[in-house]
């Protein structure tokens, strides 16, 4: 099984290497190569979208499935709320059973709240966590403004790095842990694994 993940930015690059390791002990002998497609900000819209989809599933040898992976909070108002950027992404790419739409939402470090602990150590300080579950953490002051403050009032040295640092925060965690406190992170690693047959959490 190959799959292509369209996603925006840096933070979800350094996601990839804890979801392979997550998906191994779940998919053993059946684990599928996994390659990212990154933006330089929002996945394609509109027709680009489809257009991109097309182009990896008509590749030779390549995409099984392509699973765009996009934030609800964007900096621009491309999306209401999750259920919104999936209808959207699934208009804009028409009939196709092998496209999986899915959303971080409002952004990637909402699936790294879960974590607070370890981002706490991290940080080097003990302020607590934004109250509520990690995904309704709303677009005036989203998740990953709430890791950034931890960084600059923390003992550590220099800000918060999405890739340096959401690679520690994720080291050694169970992505469960996440998935249970994150339905739309919860979702996504279903996708996968119905995809390959293996049982989802």
């Amino acid at each position: 099984m190959k799959i292509a993940i369209l996603v925006e930015g840096r933070t979800e690059k350094a996601f990839l290497p804890h979801l392979r390791e997550f998906l191994k002990a779940r998919l053993a002998g059946n684990m599928p190569r996994l390659t990212m497609f990154k933006f330089d900000g929002p996945i394609p819209r509109e027709s680009r979208l489809r257009r991109t989809v097309e182009n990896l599933q008509g590749a030779p040898d390549w995409a099984d499935a392509v699973i765009a992976l996009t934030d609800v909070y964007t900096g621009q108002d491309d999306f209401q709320n999750a259920a919104d950027a999936k209808a959207k992404m699934r208009l804009w790419v028409g009939q196709n059973e092998r496209f999986h739409p899915h959303v971080a939402q409002h952004d990637f470090e909402a699936w790294l709240l879960p974590y607070w602990s370890e981002i706490q150590k991290v940080a080097g300080s003990n302020r607590t966590a934004p109250t509520g579950p990690p995904e309704s953490v709303n677009h005036n002051h989203p998740p990953s403004d709430h890791i950034k403050e931890i960084f600059r009032v923390g003992t550590c040295r220099g800000d918060y790095s999405k890739v340096r640092d959401a690679g520690r925060i994720l080291r050694d965690q169970d992505l469960t842990v996440a998935a249970k406190a994150c339905p739309e992170l919860k979702s996504f690693i279903n996708t996968i694994l119905q995809l390959c047959n293996g049982q989802q959490i």
